[in-house]
């Protein structure tokens, strides 16, 4: 059990990673914004109080280390679907990794940013509330395809 645990933190950051490395790509490349983990810290330091909706995460009283917070959330969460995958799947996928449960999962997992981050930072279920909405949710579709090649990627490499 402790094994796929490890493989399963160890998936998990390396699919983080490459999710990181595609965001540096399409800033350099593409001239996108690059992601922003302090407003992702805020809402996981107002979750202490409770508060997990906000009208508007930017009026949410700061905290002064909310950039680190967002990249260690960022990571943790990322770890944590890693070791959820592992558990799913079981030691015979890592044995032999295919794309598609990693795939799947990793398109799954943007569930969480549609339903449960976007609205608690005040952009609306699946972005809704932003003027390119559209655009916000096919990027996030991206990502996570990413990210799951990601998952699959590092399971290859850890076999």
């Amino acid at each position: 059990m402790m094994e796929l645990l490890l493989k399963g933190v160890l998936i998990g950051t390396g699919a983080t990673l490459l999710m990181d490395i595609w965001a540096v790509l399409l800033w350099r490349v593409f001239r996108q914004p690059r992601p922003n983990w302090a407003p992702v810290g805020r809402w996981f330091w107002h979750l202490k109080n409770g508060t997990v909706f906000h009208d508007d995460i930017a009026r949410a009283a700061p905290y002064d280390h909310e950039r680190a917070l967002g990249w260690i959330a960022h990571y943790a969460v990322g770890i944590l679907y890693g070791v959820i995958l592992v558990l799913m799947v079981g030691p015979g996928w890592l044995a032999a990794p295919t794309f598609l449960p990693a795939w799947i999962w990793g398109i799954v997992t943007v569930a969480a940013g549609w339903f449960l981050l976007q609205p608690g930072l005040g952009i609306g279920v699946a972005a809704s509330r932003l003027p390119n909405a559209n655009t916000v949710r096919i990027f996030n579709l991206l990502a996570h395809t990413v990210f799951g090649l990601g998952l699959y990627g590092t399971a290859l490499l850890l076999r």
